[in-house]
C-alpha cells in the first residue's frame, strides 16, 4: 500500500512532505489543469510506505491508501497518474513555505465536508 495525497493539497502545495521523503516519490504536474490539479502527487510505484510524510503535511492531506476518506477515493487514481503519465510530471522540489493556521486547515477540510 502506498500513501495518497488528497485534494486537500489542491492549490496549497506545501512541500514539507517532500523534504522528509527518503525516496523522492513526490511529483508535481508540469501543466495544472482539470486532469492534473495544482497539488502534489505520490507515485504508488515508488512509495515505500514509510509514513514519514503523513505527519509532516500541514494541510493533513496525506493518507494511507486504505484510509483515504470516501470523498477523496478518486484521488487514489489521481496519484497513479504520475506513474502512468510520467512525462506530464516533474519531481517535486522543496519550496519555502509558511505553515497554515489551524483555522485555514479547518476551512480547507470544511470545503470537502470533513
Amino acid at each position: 500500500m502506498a500513501f495518497v495525497v488528497t485534494q486537500l493539497c489542491k492549490d496549497c502545495v506545501d512541500s514539507a512532505c517532500v523534504a522528509v521523503c527518503p525516496v523522492d516519490c513526490f511529483y508535481e504536474p508540469k501543466e495544472k489543469n482539470d486532469e492534473t490539479p495544482n497539488m502534489l502527487y505520490i507515485s504508488p510505484e515508488e512509495c515505500i510506505d514509510c509514513a514519514v510524510c503523513e505527519p509532516e503535511c500541514p494541510w493533513e492531506a496525506i493518507y494511507p491508501e486504505e484510509d483515504v476518506p470516501e470523498v477523496f477515493e478518486g484521488d487514489i487514481e489521481l496519484n497513479e497518474l504520475c506513474d502512468s503519465k510520467r512525462e506530464a510530471f516533474d519531481l517535486a522540489e522543496v519550496h519555502d513555505h509558511t505553515p497554515p493556521s489551524a483555522e485555514e486547515v479547518a476551512a480547507n477540510k470544511a470545503k470537502y465536508g470533513l
